[in-house]
């Protein structure tokens, strides 16, 4: 049965809403337990597809999986007998790939299938399988699976990573980590899910030098397996970026709970350039209605630049600007396929490859729109929220994948908000 969302715009939204774990720091994590040699514990998992997709792919390798409730997942991988991650769960989510260096790192051999295309562009996986073969790793490519193999373990290598790849430094951080002898890492992403990966290897006996920076030096432990008990996952920046945008799209007084404003730099800095104010106290962010709603131009990057995946939801609310906004998107090649849906509500964007110039201050909406991915459904969600009348967002299992109670949260801030079925 599939599902959509059902929204009233013009609500004047106020209150509190918590934020999730970031799912991007618990799959990494997720994936680290098959080189952890005891029980862990992984505390704030956010309830979303994705968790309980690589969850899935864990158990199907032979760890033992448990969540203990909605949010706590215990998971031992002592048991892992196979290590062959199948085409029907990696087919699911591209981050499936994460367990390819774990694996080969602890094994000495694995065969994961090649991930499909994902709906915003190449981002080909050739800088992790090089950066293997550089750690003394034989890789062929099979009927679509990687075959990866290296029967004596990794070795310690200099590796230069052509372009800041997250999920590719995620995946050689774990290889380094069982490998023998040192690894030095340069052009390394940033990204909090990142350092949080670094932190928790290092805790579990890891040496890793430079955490946080974009060069890291890890002396690997020959295969021998981490010692990790308990994790609590970082907030995820992306949902708390995306709730803080329904406080500035209705011009309503929103406060979220539970956030790093450290992780939101570049997204705080963008909300004050539009004439949104924003508190920090602790761990809550509010942000306060604005007097006049500027136009702004952003261009995405690596962190701690400003996050592509909060790209989709600014250019809702620069629809509510007053002037011409522009967003340049440099990360990912079809990352704007929200467009076309936001123009049925009547808005004016248009596009000249990778930069987007949105006309704000015209008339939203209500119209009927479909969801095409994570963050292109959220911006769409956005845009409802300010529109005039009642619309209906579909295929929110995109929606699913990332935000955890999306219309729950939404509601307990007065949207007028409905999942329903179709």
């Amino acid at each position: 049965m599939m599902h959509y969302l059902e929204i009233e715009g013009n609500a004047k939204l106020g209150g509190e809403v918590a934020i999730s774990g970031a799912k991007n720091a618990a799959l990494p994590l997720i994936a680290a337990a098959l080189i952890i040699k005891n029980d862990v514990t992984l505390k704030n998992i956010p309830n979303v597809a994705d968790i309980k997709t690589l969850a899935t792919l864990l158990v199907n390798l032979g760890a033992k999986c448990e969540f203990t409730d909605d949010h706590t997942l215990k998971i031992n991988s002592n048991y892992v007998s196979s290590t062959k991650a199948n085409y029907d769960i990696v087919r699911k989510m591209r981050a499936s790939i994460l367990v390819l260096g774990p694996l080969l790192a602890r094994f000495g051999h694995c065969e994961v299938s090649l991930p499909g295309g994902c709906a915003i562009g190449q981002r080909p996986i050739d800088l992790h399988l090089s950066a293997l073969e550089k750690m003394g790793a034989n890789i062929e490519i099979k009927q679509g699976y990687v075959v990866a193999t290296a029967p004596d373990g990794l070795k310690g290598a200099q590796i230069v990573f052509d372009k800041i790849t997250v999920t590719g430094s995620e995946n050689i951080i774990m290889a380094a980590a069982l490998a023998h002898g040192t690894t030095h890492l340069i052009n390394v992403a940033k990204e909090p899910e990142v350092v949080q990966l670094c932190e928790v290897l290092a805790a579990g006996g890891v040496k890793i030098e430079g955490i946080g920076t974009d060069e890291l030096v890890i002396e690997g432990t020959d295969r021998r397996l981490l010692d990790v008990g308990e994790i609590t996952v970082i907030p995820d920046r992306i949902e708390a970026g995306t709730y803080l945008c329904t406080g500035a799209i209705t011009n309503s007084q929103v406060t979220i709970t539970n956030a790093n404003a450290a992780h939101l730099r570049a997204v705080l800095t963008k909300f004050n350039q539009m004439g949104f104010e924003t508190v920090v106290d602790g761990d809550k962010i509010t942000i306060m209605p604005a007097k006049n709603v500027n136009p702004v131009e952003i261009v995405t990057t690596e962190f701690p630049g400003f996050p592509t995946d909060m790209q989709a939801q600014f250019m809702a609310l620069s629809l509510v600007a007053n002037g011409v906004s522009t967003i340049d998107e440099r990360l990912f090649e079809n990352r704007f396929m929200h467009v076309s849906e936001l123009t049925r509500m009547g808005a004016d964007i248009r596009l000249n490859g990778h930069i987007a110039t949105i006309y704000g201050g015209g008339e939203i909406n209500a119209a009927d729109m479909m969801a095409t991915d994570l963050r292109a459904s959220s911006a769409l969600v956005l845009a409802a929220l300010a529109a005039n009348g009642t619309s209906r967002v579909h295929r929110i299992y995109h929606l699913d994948r990332g935000y955890e109670g999306l219309e729950r949260k939404l509601a307990a801030l007065g949207a007028k908000i409905r999942r329903l079925e179709e």
